[in-house]
């Protein structure tokens, strides 16, 4: 069996692929990942937070588990504590074993002290080392299958030590063959894209310490071999973390109190930490709702003497606008807009116009952002944006690289459907023509039937007009995100309630046809022969034959183009 590991500066994932279901799934590890609570509104608890607290002082167990003979035979004691753990054992105050993060200082000084414990320091490369055997140890206790072949995600423009580094260290926990597959590609064949021809793309990765908006050509040569060829990229440190830090300072500023950023107040640094997670939780919920509250707030003697005077501190507040608005005033959209044109203006400069892209992926739970999708959609059409999984992409990319499946994945996402009327009730209906997961192109005769003009004002019907919409779903297995027409995001499948979301594509223009005579509304046969299919590039094609005349109204004529 192969495993995929996408490695996260925030977050981790192991990815396999299921024989049944023959797709990948996230590893559920409830002993180190996030906690499946109502109060996560992204429901990402596959996913393990990458930190790790370095047990200074092992038991003999333990110590003989760090033995690399014995690592490679099994995994005995454990040498640190990763994960929910480590976060849950440091929330009040962290100690100098604690290293909420290690990815970044692996890439560029693996042997840079990171942690202290027990009058030891520990760098980069053994915290990761840790973090690894740890999480793979999970792994073959909740599965009762030891990963033996595994593929890992790099960054596009990781250096080969950074590759060095990480074979190394899963070859010492036991992994016999360690692959690697660069993060645009995993991400493009997460979401499902056939990597045959050559495919220039978009990818935005907006997590919790970074912005990375990079141009790239994935062909299938190099797909074979995991990577993809850099055009141009542009890096910002703007992602989810500083957000959180300015709705921190925001909630402050209204009730006129301050918390020092210092190490040497513990009482301080304790509610630091306790109101950034608040924070963050605050900026999750306005992903959804219109407004959310701060319901953990520091103590009286952290505001100013004069505001207590003026009484309780109020409750805080933010509505999605009020958010929005501060973003727009820290600059976070006009830094995500510069990135953006810096890298299509690189394209340009090479013979690679924007209007090449054929696909814009983004990955990490910052592109969730209000008002982050809709700029994309207006750039480059909601066609090409594929956002519905920004947790799982990369990892399930991974999982499907390492089970070797780079065969053509291209398939329709979305259910695609034409809306009709009751005509006692008038309700709206929707006809699916194609279903979610149709390989394209199709015959051109998909879905092939015959209908009445509605004649909705009770008046001879000239124009044949039929609004085609798009249909996203989920499941309870299958969470998965969507934008409406008015660019609000929506959580489909899952613990939600909600599991559809539906927008009109053609509303402007929905005419398919003129008739001539006009059609009666006394007339209840049907008039209008009408087909639809899908073609090699994603359109939606249409044919129609007035049936009355004979006259062939329109013939493969793309109508709308799908996802």
């Amino acid at each position: 069996m192969t495993w995929a590991i996408d490695l996260g500066t925030t977050n981790s994932a192991v990815a396999r692929w299921e024989s049944g279901p023959d797709r990948p799934q996230l590893v559920e590890l409830p002993g180190i990942a996030r906690l499946a609570r109502h109060e996560d509104p992204l429901e990402t608890p596959r996913l393990v937070p990458s930190a790790v607290e370095v047990i200074g002082d092992l038991d003999w167990i333990s110590r003989l588990g760090a033995w690399r003979p014995m690592q490679h035979l099994a995994f005995l004691g454990k040498v640190a504590h990763v994960g929910r753990p480590a976060i849950e054992r440091n929330a009040t105050m962290p100690r100098a074993s604690f290293v909420p993060s290690f990815k970044t200082h692996l890439g560029q000084s693996s042997l840079r002290a990171i942690a202290r414990a027990n009058g030891h320091t520990f760098t980069a490369r053994d915290v990761a080392r840790m973090f690894l055997r740890e999480l793979l140890a999970e792994v073959t206790r909740v599965t009762g299958s030891r990963p033996r072949d595994v593929v890992m995600t790099v960054p596009v423009d990781a250096f080969e030590t950074f590759r060095a580094e990480l074979r190394t260290l899963l070859k010492s926990a036991g992994v016999r063959r360690v692959r690697f597959v660069d993060e645009p590609v995993a991400a493009a064949l997460g979401y499902g894209l056939g990597l045959v021809d050559d495919r220039v793309t978009l990818v935005v990765d907006i997590g919790g310490g970074t912005m990375h908006v990079a141009l790239l050509r994935l062909t299938a040569h190099r797909t074979e071999a995991g990577s993809a060829r850099v055009i141009a990229k542009e890096v910002r440190r703007l992602g989810g973390e500083i957000v959180d830090g300015w709705l921190l300072a925001e909630a402050l500023r209204r009730i006129d109190a301050s918390i020092p950023d210092t190490r040497d107040d513990d009482d301080a640094m304790f509610w630091r930490r306790a109101m950034i997670a608040e924070a963050c939780r605050v900026k999750e919920d306005l992903h959804f709702s219109e407004v959310a509250t701060f319901e953990v707030m520091p103590p009286e003697s952290l505001r100013r003497l004069d505001a207590r005077f003026r009484g309780t501190a109020p409750i805080v507040q933010v509505t999605r606008e009020e958010l929005v608005a501060l973003l727009r005033q820290r600059g976070w959209y006009a830094e995500l807009a510069a990135c953006v044109d810096r890298v299509l203006e690189a394209g340009r400069e090479q013979g690679i116009p924007p209007d090449a892209v054929s696909d814009v992926l983004m990955v990490g739970g910052s592109t969730l952002l209000p008002d982050v999708y809709p700029y994309f959609e207006t750039r480059f059409g909601r066609d090409r944006v594929r956002a519905w999984h920004p947790f799982e992409a990369v990892a399930h990319g991974a999982c499907a690289y390492a089970a070797d499946r780079l065969a053509p994945a291209d398939f329709i996402v979305h259910d695609y459907a034409f809306r009709t009327h009751d005509p006692k009730t008038h309700e709206p209906k929707h006809v699916v023509v194609i279903p979610r997961g149709t390989r394209f192109p199709t015959p051109p005769d998909l879905w092939r039937g015959r209908l009445v003009p509605t004649c909705s004002l009770g008046e001879p019907e000239s124009m044949f007009k039929l609004v085609i919409c798009e249909m996203a779903r989920g499941d309870a297995t299958d969470r998965q995100f969507a934008w409406d027409a008015r660019g609000q995001l929506a959580k489909l499948g899952g613990s939600t309630p909600q599991n559809e979301i539906i927008v009109p594509l053609n509303e402007a223009n929905p005419t398919l046809g003129t008739l001539d005579p006009p059609h009666s509304p006394r007339d209840k046969r049907p008039r209008l022969d009408i087909s639809f299919g899908v073609n090699a590039d994603r359109w939606l094609c249409t044919s129609v034959r007035d049936i009355l005349t004979g006259r062939l109204l329109m013939e493969e004529e793309p109508v709308v183009r799908v996802l």
